[in-house]
């Protein structure tokens, strides 16, 4: 009987997802749309912070509890995940076609947080409150960026003409979104609930469940809303979720978390970032080439991440 209600749990929490996702892309679309701004902002801010909620919700709830020892692993395995799988799915849909500018300023910006991250970890194996006040002053001026850059692209599209496709009323927009949030939070909850259930209905141990299954659970709603934005051809909104998510999880999530209570490193935590930062480095490789991941660099991603899985589970 309980097997038979996991099971239940965890379909429901896919469809939750996926139409979730739907909702959630189709009205932030519509926002850039309406606003005149650039999909990719959109992805970069109310998109990545949106699906980024299970993340922040872990590890907040932990540091009250003063708990956070697996805060950085959440938000470093939640990092590679979106690299490697949201990126390689994305891929794998349809070629993502990467702007040169942004390889050239927040793919890069990206890459500092995890450098910061592993310069702050390595130096005292620990991550203070004065480190987490820095990340969190560093993401409201991400923020703050991000603004400026939405404002300077909606002056320079003023007098342009929007697409054939009818734009969403301001409240329709407001209740996708919100919708699709929630939907979005609740249908990862479920899955995770319901994968964690029946895996170990199946006699799996808890500690590989939650290197696995609990892991990727939190970064689900990257994963489908990314792949529901590339299939819709918001291709710009699916990449800037994986870097809008990667951002806020460093430097908002871990933020917040060594804000609360100071967060020890131990040694899997540096090879982990270390293996990240790697990671970073060969999505931007594959990215500069021709300004696109297409399909095989994308199957090299996914084959990346379970070369990573059999890591984590024998080491």
């Amino acid at each position: 009987m309980e097997f038979v209600k996991a099971l239940i749990l965890l379909i429901a929490g896919f469809v939750l997802l996926i139409k979730g996702a739907d909702f959630f892309v189709e009205g932030s679309s519509a926002v850039a749309r309406r606003l005149r701004i650039p999909t990719i902002i959109i992805g970069l801010t109310i998109v990545a912070m949106g699906t980024s909620l299970p993340e922040c919700a872990v590890s907040i709830t932990a540091s009250l509890a003063d708990n956070n020892a697996l805060a950085v692993s959440n938000a470093v395995g939640s990092n590679i995940f979106n690299l490697m799988v949201v990126c390689g799915f994305c891929a794998f849909f349809n070629p993502l076609h990467v702007e040169k500018v942004t390889l050239k300023r927040e793919y890069p910006f990206s890459m500092v947080c995890v450098l910061l991250l592993l310069g702050l970890g390595v130096w005292g194996m620990s991550l203070g409150r004065g480190d987490g006040v820095l990340f969190l002053v560093l993401f409201a001026g991400f923020l703050l960026w991000m603004v400026m850059s939405a404002l300077k692209s909606r002056t320079k599209n003023e007098k342009a003409e929007n697409d054939d496709k009818p734009l969403l009323p301001v409240w329709k927009c407001l209740l996708y979104i919100a919708g699709g949030v929630t939907a979005i939070k609740f249908g990862g909850d479920f899955v995770v609930d319901g994968a964690s259930s029946v895996a170990l209905g199946f006699g799996l141990s808890q500690n590989l469940v939650g290197l696995t299954i609990v892991a990727m659970g939190t970064s689900l709603p990257e994963l489908v809303t990314s792949v529901v934005a590339a299939r819709k051809n918001e291709l710009d909104m699916a990449l800037g979720n994986i870097i809008g998510s990667n951002v806020f999880n460093v430097l908002f999530v871990l933020g917040v978390a060594a804000a609360i209570s100071p967060i020890a490193f131990v040694t899997e935590n540096v090879i982990d970032i270390i293996i990240l930062t790697a990671m970073s480095a060969l999505v931007w490789i594959f990215a500069w080439t021709k300004y696109k991941i297409e399909k095989a660099e994308g199957i090299a991603c996914l084959a990346c991440y379970a070369a990573y899985m059999v890591y984590i589970c024998v080491r």
